[in-house]
């Protein structure tokens, strides 16, 4: 059945994109007639020795001298890519400059501030030779307890410069949750803000900052960058120096050449089931993805002003950073997107002029259900994209964009995660826009969905795997030198090519549909079932805000339960389940329908604002949440522990 598209790019906004220029690069350089996305995107993933020198050559990205591009000598586990070449990501930057803006700071409060190109290049340069003069060296890490502000990107690049090894959690993370990152990697400097603002509150962060400090030994110093006023008391915070005092007076930037794999930063997963995960990312291999995935598929560029609601500890922080590879203005944004109410965020992408917003499903989906209408209240004529990500966005979610926020965009739902830094399927501006999909599977990325034996399918659902390897895969976990873990989390099902956890498919119209986590994947008499499917419709039930599934496991089968959080001072009635179920049922099929739907005052989401249905999963079945400091509302979890209606199971 053909499916009717939402939006179709026109003839001059294809012919006048950078995807269509680096096609006809492409067809220049190679002697290729390519016409389509299809045609480049099979080229990209086949001629991956040819794809990858090009496009570094066309992002004028040098890597100097290399033996091969890709070693596969010892299997996709253990490629090598670029051996011997060289590069920085700091100075693939930094080489704009300019008195344009590279970065405006927006905070809830009101406040602004803007720094130009010159700015940002010569406190990077100030930055690392404080970082220089503190003794840091090559290798060493630099941790990052900051709000989403310019001198969090500052600090990051002055770190990638000098080729010290840069790793952020964002200030609403516990003392716990930072120690069981940053305790992993023995930082020698902490940045952190004395504070931060968020619904309306001022957070005074001084106090966690020395617990950390007496917690992690390998601190040596802790820069304190003021978020509230120019001298703040720091008395209180062991071995800290403000952040004006620290910075060198020296304005000449030395960017050192690395070598491809050279660590940049260090991520995390969510750790919601045990200790988070180090995952280690190198210069190169973000630097190549990044470039293109911003440029070409986000179609990125020196005349844009690019907006990412995000933390620190979420991987799109370092994505939206990346913005500025493309000489793009980034727009950063700390504080609630809903204080004082939902047209915050709306109001400033007017102000600024956001040619590119970006944000998470789960906002979207709260956006839409608070009745406010982007595009009625605010002048959005220069926007040209909205990207979601975080989780699957459904049908609803694409056609409130167009119905409410604009019908002239291009809505790229991405999706790929901290363990690649980076996207699997994305946004592409050669593409119509069908609801509930993601445009494309990017380019040099050979994704596919397989079935229980590895076998590729189409429109069925199945594993999203990346057949063969890519540059922006982790160079390593932190602290696993037999790289055990690191196998485990990606090789452990299909030992020759890359499983990612996803469940999903692709589609008649070669786009990609996301059903959720393969480990939350519902399996009621035996059919998988994503949860993505049904919060898809419930997402139409006007009464509830949000929810989550889980399959509970019986005598000889597995239920599928449901929990909701309603509207304020709605009560779940025989009425509601009904109507849910009716929805459910009317849309899917029998076995979608919860065996039981219960309300729940709250659910619980992780720092970066996801919902887990692994630590809900893992409670009912009387088992215990180890890492509750993973997630941004533990005292959710009581609810969750003790329900009669789960013991007749």
């Amino acid at each position: 059945m053909s499916i009717k598209p939402l939006w179709s790019p026109a003839q001059e906004q294809v012919k006048s994109s950078h995807l269509w220029e680096f096609m006809q690069a492409v067809n220049q350089h190679f002697g290729f007639s390519f016409n389509s996305y299809d045609e480049l995107y099979e080229w990209s993933c086949q001629s991956r020795e040819e794809f990858w020198p090009f496009l570094a050559k066309y992002m004028d990205i040098s890597l100097g001298s290399y033996s091969t591009v890709v070693d596969e000598s010892e299997g996709m586990f253990a490629t090598r890519w670029f051996p011997g070449a060289t590069v920085n990501y700091a100075e693939q930057i930094l080489r704009h400059t300019g008195d344009k803006a590279a970065i405006v700071f927006c905070c809830e409060n009101g406040d602004r501030r803007e720094l130009s190109r010159n700015e940002l290049r010569n406190t990077v340069a100030r930055a690392a030779n404080a970082l220089t003069d503190a003794g840091i060296k090559q290798g060493d890490r630099i941790a990052g307890f900051m709000p989403n502000m310019p001198e969090t990107i500052l600090m990051m690049l002055a770190s990638a410069s000098i080729g010290a090894i840069w790793s952020s959690c964002s200030p609403d993370f516990g003392s716990q949750g930072v120690l069981d990152r940053f305790g992993q990697i023995e930082p020698r400097i902490l940045i952190a803000a004395d504070g931060y603002h968020y619904n309306g509150k001022i957070i005074d962060c001084r106090q966690r900052i020395d617990e950390i400090t007496h917690q992690i030994s390998s601190i040596e110093q802790v820069v304190v960058v003021p978020f509230f006023g120019h001298n703040p008391d720091i008395s209180s915070i062991s071995n800290a120096v403000l952040y004006k005092d620290f910075l060198s007076d020296n304005t000449e930037l030395k960017c050192v050449a690395l070598p491809f794999n050279h660590p940049l930063a260090i991520l995390y997963s969510s750790g919601t089931t045990g200790v988070p995960k180090c995952i280690v990312h190198g210069h190169g291999g973000t630097l190549l993805q990044h470039s293109k995935e911003l440029k070409l598929h986000t179609d990125l560029g020196p005349e844009d002003v690019f907006f990412y609601f995000t933390t620190c500890g979420w991987m799109m922080w370092n994505w939206l950073a990346s913005g500025l590879l493309t000489g793009a203005t980034l727009v950063l944004y700390d504080g609630s997107p809903f204080y004082p109410g939902p047209r915050v965020l709306w109001e400033m992408a007017e102000r600024e002029g956001v040619t590119v917003f970006g944000t998470s499903a789960r906002y979207l989906t709260a956006l839409q259900k608070s009745g406010y209408e982007p595009g009625e209240n605010c002048n959005l004529s220069k926007l040209k994209a909205v990207l979601s990500t975080g989780s699957p966005l459904p049908h609803e979610g694409f056609e409130f964009v167009y119905s409410k926020i604009g019908s002239d965009l291009m809505l790229s739902s991405i999706s790929g995660g901290t363990d690649i830094i980076s996207c699997f399927a994305l946004g592409n501006p050669l593409r119509p826009v069908y609801p509930g999909q993601l445009q494309c599977r990017g380019l040099g990325m050979d994704v596919a969905f397989v079935d229980d034996r590895g076998e590729p399918v189409t429109e069925e659902r199945g594993e999203l795997v990346c057949r063969k390897s890519f540059p922006s895969r982790p160079v390593m976990f932190w602290n696993d030198p037999k790289r055990e873990k690191y196998r485990k989390a990606y090789f452990s099902r299909f030992e020759t090519i890359w499983a990612h956890g996803d469940y999903g498919e692709l589609t008649s119209e070669d786009g990609v549909v996301i059903h959720g986590r393969s480990d939350a994947v519902l399996n009621p008499g035996g059919v998988r079932i994503g949860t993505a499917e049904i919060y898809r419709q419930v997402e139409k039930v006007d009464e509830v805000l949000e929810s989550l599934a889980v399959g509970q496991k019986t005598a000889e089968d597995e239920r599928v339960i449901l929990f909701v959080r309603l509207r304020d001072n709605l009560k779940l009635d025989d009425r509601l389940v009904a109507h849910i179920k009716k929805t459910i049922r009317s849309n899917t099929t029998p076995r979608h329908v919860p065996s039981l739907i219960i309300q729940a005052p709250d659910l619980p989401r992780t720092v970066s604002g996801k919902l887990t249905e692994l630590a809900i999963r893992a409670l009912i079945h009387g088992e215990t949440v180890n890492n509750t400091d993973a997630l941004a509302n533990p005292e959710s979890l009581d609810f969750f522990r003790h329900l009669p209606q789960l013991e007749t199971a």
